[in-house]
C-alpha cells in the first residue's frame, strides 16, 4: 500500500465519520425534525461524493458504509416511510455502530481480586 492509497483511505473514512456524526447529532436532538435531518444528510452525501470510495476491511468501517447506504436509501424512499419508525431504526443502527466503534476500549476484569491466588 503506497502513501496515496493510505491518504485516500483516511480521507474516505473521515468523510464517512463526518457524515455519521452529522446524522447522529440530528437524530439525537430533542426536537427531532425529519426535514432538517434530510437536509443535513443530503449535504453530507454531497461531501461524500467528492471523496473517492475505497475498499474497507474492518467491521466498523464496513458498518459505517452500510449506515451511509441505509440513510441514502431512506432519503430516496421517503414518500413511503413512517417517520417515527425510521427515526427509531436509524437511531438504533447509529447506537450499534457507536458500540462497535468503542467495543475494544471498555474491557474491565470484574472481581479480579477474587480470581487471583498466588499460593501464599
Amino acid at each position: 500500500m503506497n502513501i496515496n492509497d493510505k491518504d485516500a483511505r483516511v480521507k474516505y473514512i473521515r468523510a464517512l465519520e463526518r457524515f455519521f456524526g452529522s446524522c447522529v447529532t440530528a437524530l439525537k436532538n430533542e426536537n427531532f425534525d425529519f426535514a432538517l435531518f434530510i437536509k443535513r444528510a443530503q449535504k453530507g452525501m454531497k461531501t461524500l461524493q467528492k471523496v473517492e470510495p475505497v475498499r474497507l476491511d474492518s467491521t466498523y468501517t464496513n458498518l459505517l458504509q452500510n449506515y451511509v447506504n441505509l440513510v441514502s436509501n431512506t432519503i430516496a424512499n421517503m414518500e413511503e416511510i413512517d417517520i417515527e419508525e425510521t427515526h427509531k431504526r436509524l437511531l438504533k443502527e447509529a447506537n450499534l455502530l457507536e458500540k462497535e466503534k468503542y467495543r475494544g476500549s471498555y474491557k474491565k476484569d470484574k472481581h479480579k481480586a477474587q480470581g487471583f491466588d498466588d499460593g501464599y
